[in-house]
């Protein structure tokens, strides 16, 4: 595996950031690491990195421990973070040059000729950070991510505040560099994750709640549908659960549930009669077209 992360823990006092998440990515794999904000998307990133030190679990980057070999980890991953970390006044080449230099590129001239053509920065090289647009910044920002050709790409929001055509082009690279690396790609924008990765991982309050291919997510959004019932209080998750029918019930909140199933009528009728056993009514029941978006809601709210 390329990235292999065990029972992994974060605490920032008293508050638990990362429960005990464990997952792993595939060479040349492309894995959507989604999840609300606050969820622990980027925390567990900067773990991967060696960025922050986790309190408890593993975490293994090409075969290596990144708790004792943080060099030779970050000598595997490209990282390019939510807020791209940029010099304004340098020039585009100069930046990339001092990147190379961190990294003790052998070739830095040959690496940043290589990357700059890579991510399409050919017509800005010659400016300063500081002039660019922000897709162009977030170009420069994923060159020097690969000025040392990682095996391991780390991508936070990388399209974060791009207009849909700066977005294309950043799609297109990463595309193509996904013939050639492993990448875990951080995004709230369910069309970038349909279009790029193959698994997605999602995580709500630093617990994993799902772990499928983007495959059987997507077929999970074709062949079911969702009912949103809410009742006058809670009911036993055990009671629609055992519905003949009910492939999976979430608590949405408190008296709220999303049931998905395919027979809906026979499961409205065993609902209405959950009620009348129960002495509860029925606030409300409606039918839900369901996509990925919300899958995503369903699993995360």
């Amino acid at each position: 595996m390329s990235i292999t992360v065990s029972n992994l823990v974060k605490n920032y006092g008293e508050q638990r950031a990362v429960n005990h998440i464990s997952f792993s990515v595939k060479p040349g794999e492309v894995a959507g690491f989604l999840g609300p904000n606050g969820a622990g998307k980027s925390t567990t990133m900067k773990m991967i990195t060696g960025y922050l030190d986790a309190d408890d679990g593993e975490i293994e980057v090409c075969g290596i421990p990144v708790r004792s070999g943080q060099i030779q980890t970050r000598k595997k991953i490209g990282y390019l973070p939510e807020a791209n970390p940029l010099y304004p006044d340098m020039y585009v080449r100069e930046y990339l040059r001092f990147i190379a230099s961190v990294h003790q590129v052998r070739k830095p001239t040959d690496a940043i000729n290589r990357v700059i053509k890579t991510v399409g920065l050919t017509p800005e090289a010659h400016k300063k950070i500081g002039q660019l647009s922000k897709g162009y910044k977030q170009r420069v920002g994923l060159a020097a991510a690969l000025i040392h050709d990682p095996e391991v790409l780390i991508l936070d929001e990388p399209t974060s505040g791009l207009d849909p055509n700066q977005i294309m082009d950043i799609r297109d690279v990463i595309r193509q560099l996904s013939e050639h690396k492993t990448i875990i790609f951080s995004s709230h924008i369910m069309q970038e994750v349909e279009a790029l990765c193959s698994r997605v991982i999602i995580i709500n309050r630093g617990n994993l709640v799902a772990d499928e291919s983007l495959a059987d997510l997507q077929k999970m959004a074709t062949t079911e549908s969702a009912l949103l019932v809410v009742f006058s209080a809670p009911v036993q998750m055990n009671l629609l659960e055992a519905i003949p029918g009910v492939d999976k019930v979430n608590k949405v909140r408190d008296t709220a549930y999303h049931i998905y199933c395919q027979q809906q009528e026979s499961v409205k009728k065993e609902i209405l009669k959950i009620s009348i056993a129960q002495n509860l009514d029925i606030i409300s029941l409606q039918q839900q077209a369901n996509s990925l978006e919300n899958i995503f809601k369903s699993l995360t709210s």
